[in-house]
Parts: C-alpha cells; sequence; structure tokens
C-alpha cells in the first residue's frame, strides 16, 4: 500500500514528506482550494527536490476544471508524473491524458482511469470504495483516529491532506510523522 499526501505547497514540506517515506505528493491547482498550488510555484518546489529524493516519488496534479490540453502544458512545464482529474472525467478526456503519456487517476463515478479515487468528502463522486482493474485510491477525511478503517479496506493508495495540516494549507511533518507511524 502506498500513500499520497494532497494539497503540497511547501518545498521544505515536500523534502521532508519524502524523506519520511510517502509514495505521492499532490499538487492542487484549482484556485478555490486553500491548498492551491500556482504552476510557477509547483515547478519551483519539484525543483528544489534534489536528485536522490525525486527518484522515490511519483508527483500527482490535481485538476477539477481545465482541459486535456491545458492538463497536459501544467504537467510538462512542472514535470509532474501523474494526473488526478478532481471530477466526473469523460473517456474522452483519459484517452487524451494516456496518449499524452500520462498515468490517469479519476474520481469514482465518472470514466474510469488508472487509478479510480474514492473520496468521502467530494459529493460529485462515487464514495463506495471497491477494487477493480485500476489502482484503488481512498480519500477524504483520513487521520490518526481512522486511518485503521482506511487499512481495513486494503486499498493500493491512502490520499491524505487536511488531517496533516495545522491550519487550512499548512501541512506539519509533526502530523505526518504521527500518522505514518500508525500505517506500522
Amino acid at each position: 500500500m502506498k500513500i499520497k499526501v494532497c494539497g503540497t505547497n511547501d518545498a521544505v514540506f515536500a523534502a521532508e514528506a519524502v524523506r519520511l517515506g510517502v509514495d505521492y505528493l499532490g499538487f492542487i491547482f484549482e484556485p478555490s482550494s486553500p491548498r492551491y498550488v500556482t504552476v510557477e510555484k509547483a515547478t519551483e518546489i519539484v525543483s528544489s527536490l534534489d536528485a536522490s529524493l525525486r527518484r522515490r516519488v511519483r508527483l500527482v496534479g490535481v485538476f477539477v476544471r481545465e482541459t486535456p490540453d491545458e492538463i497536459t502544458k501544467t504537467m510538462r512545464r512542472t514535470g509532474l508524473d501523474v494526473v488526478q482529474l478532481h471530477r466526473r472525467a469523460t473517456e474522452e478526456d483519459v484517452t487524451a491524458l494516456e496518449a499524452a503519456g500520462y498515468e490517469v487517476w479519476t474520481l469514482a463515478g465518472g470514466a474510469e482511469g488508472d487509478g479510480v479515487l474514492f473520496d468521502s468528502s467530494h459529493g460529485d463522486g462515487d464514495t463506495a470504495f471497491r477494487k477493480g482493474n485500476y489502482k484503488s485510491i481512498i480519500a477524504g477525511r483520513i487521520g490518526v483516529e481512522n486511518v485503521a478503517d482506511a487499512l481495513a479496506l486494503n486499498p493500493d493508495i491512502i490520499d491524505v491532506n487536511s488531517s496533516l495540516e495545522t491550519s487550512p494549507g499548512v501541512k506539519s511533518t509533526i502530523l505526518l510523522a504521527a500518522f505514518l507511524a500508525k500505517l506500522h
């Protein structure tokens, strides 16, 4: 099982998260999110990771409104690896982004990608977790207090975000370390 920390917007936190063993870092490109990161800031964070850290992590761009062409431009500019469509994706979205060379994760309830995200905090998706011919990703209000419940579902990836924050958009390596300790 892998761990994704979403809402990455700080280079120091990003580097420490990778050192602590996080498998994926997510960058949210939705301006309405308190975890929003600009293309320039994401590029700066990615560039700041030293080569050994960069090899140990996959970087995920989270998109809500952008077209596949806009997403592809952002992905190329930032050097991210995986596209996460946090909306009801269409088959056309998935096909176009896979054709551009990206692994694509989609929100349950839309077209299936290489990964399907079951997010209990997102009202636009199907939140009933299930396995399939994709990476199963569970998200939404997962923290130290309920990580055992998430583990019991045996997902491929657990996606954590706000439970690692001291305030909206401000991640804590102390909270991350406590969360990771609960996994072992």
